[in-house]
């Protein structure tokens, strides 16, 4: 049996696949269009399917969309229709703001919106690209097929059935799904019961979405800025966001009087200078949002009294607060979903309705590494290589000449095997570098285009990793920090963050061979178990997925060479003589 998940309704569109129980494949539309995000989270936007991605996923199990046994969407428009449930026509306004007489939507575009999700079914088998319709052309849905799955169970699924519990309890926090914006779920085998909500307008999500806009930066994109920015400033502003936020002793919070300008004064332009100021309201929201979660986090524990908490929703990328629950939270485990943005609810919708559909006996999703992208041949990366006329060699033994060059101080792109799913680039799509330069640092930030207080991840060899970084278990996804041990912080200048934490990736040769080969040998010639691990894309681009994708980023950015399968494509060192 074949389920197709996907997540189409905000932003970071994606889709997965399921075969008999098993996750196959799952990526995000961003990867094959190269728009960062997939699309922005606007109602006009919602119609576009992520075909692409899709397209992939019918394309790893080889089979045609009518081949498809369930489609789960992992949002549920009946929540939101109301009085409108059942009718054949919907209002959608010609100008906004010429309505006359009051309206019962929340958002005078919420009819467009809900329409697109709607007819989600008649756009998937009508409105693929024409490229794509090899795997698409003549299939045709019955209703009973198509599943909408609420968006925090999406959420809450893919937390909960993918760990390696059996009991645990659940909590999910991003900025909206139709109503809920925080929820909390009991895991026992495999039954997910709602405990309670906290719902719109309420939303720790919007409200770091909001001071993220506030500073500059894109909101729905770019709150892990002011995460990093945070670690500058100091909570000066605590007060300030407290009298925003009201937390209750039922799991239940409130969020009102936000008035940020009034508080804080003008907003930052884009591309002005930050000052103490900015960096300081950063730090104090952050604070207040770590503070805020443990409170819920305590209340969560006493409720289901369980030892294992998993989580998922936006908000759980957030790796300095993930760390705070560790440290400080009342849980002796904790799993966090990869994927934990929108992506990852096609996951939890696909296993959701898997599991409706099945009535299996056994909790069997597992998620054990992130590598459920495309991967490219050898023959297939030297075909398009000799296509496009790119010099290159063959690497005789792809680890230990790769480590050769980054004991050279040199930067390199790393393609190998399948691609992350998820927005962390775990060693398949990863520009790596030497951590022993405290200059590394300000120089990859110079490769990607990217603000200079941002700060670049660790990876480290798992069987090393709390020698090296303090208290430092199984941290593979990179959704954690840590602090850098003292004795070793001078070794590792590049990946030690501003306030001596690092948000580590610990690697294995069961999740991905190739990379922990690199790691030994390097740590084998340097000493050093520790790589600079940043994603393989420059500023306003996602992650690279494809041969082309990465030799256009490579030769359009100042890497020094890219290591892409068997080969290694190096740049001429700048004033040597072109011949």
């Amino acid at each position: 049996m074949y389920t197709l998940g996907i997540n189409a309704v905000f932003h970071d569109s994606a889709a997965c696949l399921i075969k008999d129980g098993q996750l196959i494949a799952a990526a995000e539309e961003e990867r094959f269009t190269q728009i960062k995000h997939g699309k922005r989270p606007v109602p006009f936007s919602t119609y576009e399917l992520p075909f692409h991605a899709i397209n992939y996923c019918l394309e790893t199990a080889n089979i045609h969309l009518k081949d498809v046994d369930h489609f789960a969407y992992s949002f549920d428009p009946s929540l939101l229709l109301g009085d409108h449930t059942g009718q054949a026509t919907i209002e959608i306004p010609l100008e906004q703001g010429m309505e006359t007489g009051p309206s019962k939507w929340t958002n005078p575009w919420d009819p467009l919106f809900l329409s697109s999700i709607i007819n989600a079914p008649r756009q998937l088998t009508d409105g693929y690209p024409h490229h794509l319709q090899k795997r698409f052309k003549g299939a045709n849905l019955d209703r009973s097929q198509w599943h909408f799955v609420e968006h925090h169970i999406a959420h809450a699924a893919s937390a909960y059935y993918p760990s390696p519990f059996t009991r645990a309890a659940v909590m999910t926090i991003d900025g909206r799904g139709e109503v809920a914006t925080t929820t909390y779920n009991l895991g026992a085998g495999n039954d997910l019961i709602r405990l309670g909500q906290v719902d719109m307008p309420h939303s720790l999500g919007l409200l770091y979405e909001r001071v993220t806009s506030y500073l500059g930066f894109l909101h729905s994109s770019d709150e892990y800025k002011v995460m990093a920015l945070a670690s500058y400033g100091k909570p000066v502003f605590i007060n300030e966001f407290r009298d925003m936020i009201k937390v209750f002793d039922n799991g239940q919070y409130t969020i009102t009087n936000e008035r940020l300008e009034e508080r804080f004064g003008p907003a930052r332009e884009r591309n002005a200078p930050f000052t103490e100021h900015h960096f300081n309201i950063a730090r104090s929201l952050q604070f207040v949002l770590e503070e805020v979660v443990l409170e819920l986090v305590h209340w969560l524990h006493r409720e289901t009294k369980e030892e294992n908490l998993c989580l998922a929703g936006g908000v759980a990328l957030n790796c300095v607060l993930n760390a705070r629950i560790r440290d400080k939270g009342p849980f002796k485990n904790m799993w966090v979903q990869p994927a934990s943005g929108d992506a990852g609810t096609a996951l939890g919708a696909a296993i959701y309705t898997d599991l409706q559909q099945n009535k299996q006996a056994d909790k069997n999703y597992r998620m054990p590494h992130a590598y459920w992208g495309p991967e490219y041949s050898d023959t297939e990366i030297e075909k398009f290589l000799q296509w496009a006329k790119v010099p290159y060699r063959k690497l005789q033994n792809i680890a230990e000449e790769t480590a050769d060059i980054l004991l050279q101080d040199k930067i390199i792109g790393w393609f190998q095997g399948r691609m992350e799913f998820g927005p962390r680039a775990l060693g398949s799509r990863s520009i790596l570098a030497s951590p022993m330069s405290p200059s590394m640092q300000s120089r990859l930030n110079v490769v990607k285009d990217r603000e200079d207080f941002r700060p670049v991840a660790p990876a480290v060899l798992e069987e090393d990793a709390a020698e090296w970084f303090s208290n430092a278990s199984q941290s593979p996804f990179m959704l954690s920090v840590f602090d850098v041990q003292p004795d070793k912080a001078n070794l590792i200048p590049a990946v030690r963050h501003v306030d001596g934490t690092a948000r580590i990736q610990t690697v294995n040769g069961e999740q991905h061979q190739q990379y922990y080969d690199l790691l030994k040998a390097f740590k084998k010639k340097s000493g050093v178990p520790v790589l600079v691990n940043t994603s393989f894309n420059t500023l306003g681009k996602p992650i690279v997925c494809t041969p082309r994708d990465a030799v256009e980023c490579f030769w359009s950015s100042p890497f020094d060479a890219l290591v892409i399968g068997s080969y290694i494509v190096e740049k001429t060192p700048v004033g040597t003589p072109v011949l």
